[in-house]
C-alpha cells in the first residue's frame, strides 16, 4: 500500500461547516431543519442528508476512552486500527483512512477547532489523531463525500472534528470563576487521568481557559491474561483558549486557543502496530502535537453576513532515536550507515508536519422568488511542509480552494448542490535527479444532494458526488512509479440513498423516536494510493466499497431508552488483469446495542452489547466473530453538598474475552476484562 488520497463531495458541507456553529448559535435550520431528540445516550440529527454522528461531552465522560479513536469507533462504519494508545490507533470510515500499513490514506480529514492535523505516510506508525479525550466537548464524525467541500478534497471515509472546551461551559457565561477536577482509574495496566479546567470571565465579553491533562497507561492484558507489549504510554495535554466579544450588540468576537499532547517513549519497538521490535528495531521517540487557532467571527443583524476567518497552525514532530543494534536489518552496519539507507532509514527518521491554513466563509440566507437560499461560500489557503529524511522525501505543499454550497428550500423538497475548486504546488525540498522539482495539480468537484420532507416525521434523501485526490508530498519521487503518482489525480464517486424519521408519543405517552438508516456506495480509480497485493509499484486499478448504516435512538418517558447503531457491507479491490479481491481494509459487519434507564439526572445504567462478524486481522487472515458486554454507571446528585459531583463505573469486556480487533495486528490482541472510575467536580 502506498499512501492517501480521496473522498467525496455533495451537498452537506453548509450544514457541516455552519449547524454544528451557526445552527446552535442562531438556530438556523439545515436542509429539512435540524431537530434533535435525546432518546439515549446519543443525539441524533434529524432532517439532513448527512451521515452525521455526534459524541457529546456526557458520552464522552462516560465512555472514559483514553484515546479520541476509542471513542468514535462505535459510530456505525468507522473501525479503529491497531487501537490501544494514541501513537499507534488510527481510524477507519468505510474502508478508508487508516489501513494495516500506514497511519492515514488521506481520505480522511481530522480538524481541531477548525485547524488540519495529521500526517501523511508514516510506515507502521498511526498518529493520525493524537491527543486526548478530556480536551474536547464534542467529537464529530461525518461519514462519506458528502459535506466535504468546507473541508478539503479527496474525502473518501469522511471527517472528524473536534471542538475544545469554552470558559464558558463552566462559568454559565457568567463574570466569575469555574471550573472542573477529574480523576479516572482503569484496572487494566493500572491506567489513571488527572484532568483540570480553570475558567475566568472578568467582565462580560471576556473569557479565559486553562486546561492540563494528564494520562498515564501501563502494558495492557489481553482476555487470556497475557500482557499486550508495546501498549503502554504516559501523555501530558494542555489547552489554553480565550474569547473577546465585542461591538455593537456583541456581533463581533475574536477566538483564540492552543493545545498540545506529548509523549516522550524510550526504548520502545519503532512499529506502533505491532507488539514486539521484530524486524524494526527499537527507538526513544517523542511525539509532539499541537495546533494553535485564531478566529474571527462577525454575525451583525443581518442574514446576508455571517462572516468567519479561521487562522490556524498544526505541528506534529516525531523525533527518533534509534538504539544501536536493536534491529536484524542492521547486520554489521554501523548506525550512520543503516540510516542513511533509504531502506532502514524509516526507523531512524525523525517526521514533521506543519501545516498552517486561513479559510474565510459567509453564510448567507436570502430568498429568489419562491426559493430560500442558505448559502455558505468561501476561500481557503493552505501551506504544508514536510521534513526531508533519507526514508522519505520532503517539501512544500501550497493549496488554493474556492468552494459554494447552496441549500435551496423549494415547499417540502430541498436541493444542494456544491462545487470545491482547488489547487496545489508541490515542490521538493531538495533537487531530484533527472526530473522536475516542482507540480502543479487543480480540479474542479462537485455533488448534488436533494431531500423531501413528507411533514408527518418522515424524510427521504439522496445524492451524488464526484471529487479528486491531489497528489502529496509523499509522492516525490524520481521512479516511474512516482512520477507516474504525482502526474494524476485520484477520482471517486459516491452515491447515496436513504430514508429517517423522528416523533413523539409513538409507541407510548411521552417517548420519543428517532430512526435513520442510509445506503452508500463509492468508487475509487486512476488509484495512487494503494497498490496490488504483494507488488509495491503496481497499483490497483479500482476499489468498489458499499454498506448500509442504521442508527436509531428510543426513549420513554419513565427513563428506559435503547439506542442502536450498525453497519454491514463489503468492498472489493480490482486488480489491473480483471482479478479481484475482497477489499484488505473495509470495515466489519457489526451491531452495537445499549439498554439503559435513567432516573431524573441523578442515575443512568446502561449494559452495550458490541457484537462483530466478517472480521479479518492486518494480514488478511479470517477472524472468529466476536461479542462484547460493557457495563456502565453515572450517579450525578443534584443537591446537597454532592451537588456538582459526578461518578463514573464501567466494565469493558466484562466476559475478559480474548481476540484480536478487526483490521489489527495478529499479535496485538484486544484487552481483557477492565474496570474502570472516574469521579468529576464541578466549581
Amino acid at each position: 500500500m502506498h499512501r492517501p488520497l480521496m473522498r467525496g463531495s455533495a451537498a452537506l458541507a453548509c450544514l457541516s461547516l455552519a449547524a454544528p456553529a451557526a445552527a446552535q448559535d442562531q438556530g438556523t435550520p439545515g436542509y429539512l431543519g435540524t431537530l434533535i431528540l435525546t432518546g439515549g445516550k446519543r443525539d441524533l440529527s434529524y432532517g439532513t442528508a448527512l451521515s452525521r454522528t455526534v459524541v457529546g461531552e456526557e458520552e464522552i465522560q462516560d465512555r472514559q476512552a483514553s484515546t479520541v479513536a476509542q471513542l468514535i469507533d462505535s459510530v456505525p462504519g468507522v473501525t479503529l486500527v491497531n487501537g490501544t494508545t494514541p501513537q499507534g490507533s488510527g481510524i477507519n470510515i468505510r474502508g478508508f483512512g487508516a489501513n494495516t500499513t500506514f497511519g492515514s490514506d488521506q481520505k480522511i480529514a481530522v480538524q481541531i477547532d477548525g485547524a488540519s492535523v495529521g500526517s501523511e505516510e508514516l510506515y507502521r506508525i498511526g498518529t493520525q489523531l493524537f491527543t486526548d479525550p478530556l480536551l474536547y466537548k464534542q467529537v464529530e464524525v461525518l461519514r462519506g463525500t458528502i459535506g466535504s467541500f468546507a473541508y478539503g478534497s479527496g474525502i473518501g471515509g469522511g471527517v472528524v472534528k473536534l471542538q475544545t472546551k469554552d470558559a464558558s461551559d463552566f462559568t454559565g457565561g457568567e463574570v466569575g470563576f469555574g471550573g472542573s477536577q477529574t480523576l479516572e482509574y482503569s484496572s487494566n495496566g493500572d491506567g489513571w487521568a488527572t484532568s483540570t479546567n480553570l475558567a475566568w470571565m472578568p467582565a462580560e465579553g471576556v473569557e479565559f481557559l486553562l486546561n492540563y491533562t494528564l494520562r498515564d497507561q501501563g502494558n495492557l492484558a489481553a482476555g487470556d491474561g497475557t500482557t499486550i507489549g508495546n501498549s503502554s504510554f504516559r501523555t501530558p495535554s494542555w489547552l489554553t483558549k480565550g474569547k473577546f466579544t465585542f461591538g455593537e450588540d456583541g456581533a463581533q468576537s475574536l477566538t483564540l486557543s492552543y493545545s498540545e499532547t506529548v509523549a516522550d517513549d524510550k526504548d520502545v519497538p519503532y512499529d506502533q502496530f505491532e507488539t514486539t521490535a521484530n524486524n524494526f528495531g527499537r527507538v526513544d521517540r517523542r511525539t509532539d502535537t499541537s495546533q494553535a487557532v485564531v478566529e474571527y467571527r462577525y454575525d451583525p443583524a443581518s442574514d446576508l453576513i455571517d462572516l468567519r476567518a479561521n487562522l490556524s497552525y498544526a505541528d506534529q514532530t516525531i523525533d527518533v532515536d534509534y538504539i544501536d543494534g536493536s534491529s536484524p536489518f542492521q547486520g554489521g552496519q554501523s548506525v550512520a550507515a543503516f540510516c542513511a539507507s533509504p531502506f532502514t532509514g524509516v526507523i531512524c527518521a525523525d517526521n514533521r508536519y506543519q501545516t498552517t491554513k486561513l479559510t474565510v466563509s459567509n453564510r448567507a440566507l436570502f430568498t429568489t422568488g419562491a426559493v430560500a437560499h442558505d448559502m455558505l461560500a468561501g476561500a481557503e489557503v493552505i501551506r504544508k511542509e514536510r521534513l526531508d529524511a533519507a526514508s522519505s522525501p520532503g517539501g512544500e505543499d501550497r493549496r488554493f480552494a474556492l468552494f459554494v454550497v447552496d441549500e435551496m428550500s423549494i415547499g417540502q423538497f430541498t436541493l444542494t448542490p456544491a462545487l470545491r475548486y482547488e489547487h496545489s504546488r508541490i515542490e521538493s525540498a531538495v533537487p531530484l535527479a533527472g526530473v522536475t522539482d516542482d507540480y502543479d495539480k487543480d480540479a474542479l468537484m462537485g455533488g448534488l444532494a436533494l431531500a423531501y420532507d413528507f411533514g408527518n416525521g418522515l424524510s427521504v434523501f439522496g445524492s451524488a458526488a464526484y471529487t479528486e485526490g491531489l497528489p502529496i508530498i509523499d509522492d516525490l519521487g524520481t521512479s516511474a512509479t512516482a512520477q507516474r503518482r504525482i502526474g494524476m489525480t485520484e477520482k471517486s464517486q459516491t452515491l447515496e440513498i436513504g430514508a429517517e424519521y423522528t416523533g413523539l408519543d409513538v409507541l407510548a405517552a411521552g417517548d420519543s423516536l428517532t430512526v435513520r438508516g442510509n445506503f452508500y456506495q463509492t468508487k475509487l480509480w486512476d488509484i495512487t494510493s494503494y497498490t496490488v497485493s504483494g507488488s509495491t509499484t503496481t497499483d490497483l486499478d479500482h476499489v468498489k466499497s458499499e454498506g448500509f448504516e442504521l442508527e436509531a435512538s428510543y426513549g420513554m418517558q419513565n427513563g428506559v431508552y435503547v439506542d442502536l447503531a450498525g453497519h454491514v457491507g463489503n468492498g472489493r479491490e480490482y486488480n489491473p488483469d480483471g482479478t479481484s479481491s475482497a477489499w484488505r481494509i473495509s470495515p466489519a459487519d457489526r451491531v452495537q446495542l445499549t439498554l439503559g434507564k435513567r432516573w431524573d439526572d441523578d442515575l443512568d445504567l446502561s449494559w452495550e452489547i458490541v457484537h462483530a462478524v466478517d472480521r479479518r486481522d492486518a494480514l488478511g487472515a479470517d477472524l472468529d466473530d466476536v461479542t462484547r458486554h460493557n457495563l456502565r454507571a453515572t450517579w450525578q446528585p443534584d443537591q446537597g453538598w454532592l451537588k456538582g459531583t459526578a461518578v463514573r463505573f464501567g466494565v469493558e469486556n466484562l466476559a475478559d474475552k480474548s481476540y484480536v480487533g478487526h483490521l489489527s495486528s495478529p499479535t496485538r490482541q484486544a484487552p481483557g476484562r477492565t474496570f474502570k472510575l472516574s469521579v468529576s467536580r464541578t466549581f
